[in-house]
């Protein structure tokens, strides 16, 4: 038997809500951190919609980092750099497997990995040539904008990036296909995004660096533009572990998974894919791996 009470994959809002919310309960932790704490905060621009009055992803990134700095002395927790390539459980344990083929031992698991950017090759609206990975936009400063502005997809990362650069003024044409309307709805009254409405798109080299677009509109018509800049926004996809339980849709719920293997934040589902419902799943997830192991305990 381990002596661990809990392992975290992802130092993200979830996998470090859920740290400190266990060492609050004095609960033993391994937190396995990919590469920096905070993972996609350090490159979003704008949080108008997180509590606690953070303007920014690195700034609310910082204060995780110096969440895990605050409780280091309680000695519960331990910080592994690494990446996890498999979680399996049985009736007395979850295991886990990172890519150095290192396993680590414990009562449970919580994977909070997140998700990873889809490509132009996973959009089934889009032909591009092999290996074209654009920009994502929302990584994306302005200085690094050149010509016409070209957005493949209409997620929300767009309105993020909006608000974030609420002085610039250049134009954002956004390809959204029908799919995307919903999600487009929340800019469509920005003067700076130019929505195209589109039901597929092509993409290909054109002259000096930039790329023809040809599209087919809503009405079947076809048109032709040429970007000087080719960004990315198509969404994301779960960045599901081998050995979890996933859904038809690919993400990973509660509901699919061993007793003792949990997930949080926006692994679970694309419906909840908001800091502050992935923050509160972390914790979630925690506190009922604690009552858990109390029942089996009491």
């Amino acid at each position: 038997m381990t002596d661990t009470d809990l392992i975290v994959i992802g130092a993200g809002p979830a996998g470090v809500a859920a740290t400190v919310m266990a060492v609050s309960l004095g609960m033993t932790v391994r937190l396995i951190e990919q590469d920096q704490v905070g993972g996609k905060l350090h490159h979003i621009g704008a949080l108008d919609n997180v509590p606690g009055n953070w303007t920014t992803g690195p700034d609310l990134a910082a204060a995780l980092a110096a969440d895990l700095e605050r409780i280091a002395p309680t000695n519960l927790v331990r910080r592994i750099t690494g990446t996890a390539i498999g979680v399996t459980a049985d009736d007395e344990q979850a295991h886990v497997l990172l890519a150095d083929q290192s396993r680590f031992h414990a009562s449970a698991v919580i994977a909070a990995t997140g998700v990873t950017t889809l490509s132009p090759a996973d959009a089934d609206w889009i032909t591009a040539p092999d290996g074209l990975w654009p920009a994502p936009l929302w990584r994306t400063a302005p200085a690094e904008m050149n010509g016409a502005i070209w957005v493949l997809g209409a997620d929300r990362p767009l309105g993020t990036w909006l608000r974030a650069h609420p002085r610039v003024e250049r134009t954002l044409n956004v390809l959204c296909p029908p799919e995307d309307d919903y999600k487009a709805a929340e800019v469509a009254g920005d003067p700076r995004v130019n929505l195209v409405r589109c039901t597929t798109a092509g993409i290909y080299p054109a002259r000096n660096g930039a790329r023809k677009i040809m599209v087919r509109d809503r009405s079947g018509a076809p048109r032709q533009y040429i970007a000087g800049t080719l960004l990315g926004n198509l969404g994301n996809r779960p960045a599901a572990l081998p050995g979890l339980g996933q859904g038809p849709d690919g993400y990973c719920p509660a509901e699919f998974q061993h007793p003792r293997m949990l997930t949080a934040g926006d692994l679970r589902s694309a419906r909840f894919q908001r800091i502050v419902t992935a923050q509160g799943s972390g914790a979630e997830a925690a506190l009922a791996r604690y009552y858990d192991s109390a029942l089996v305990r009491g």
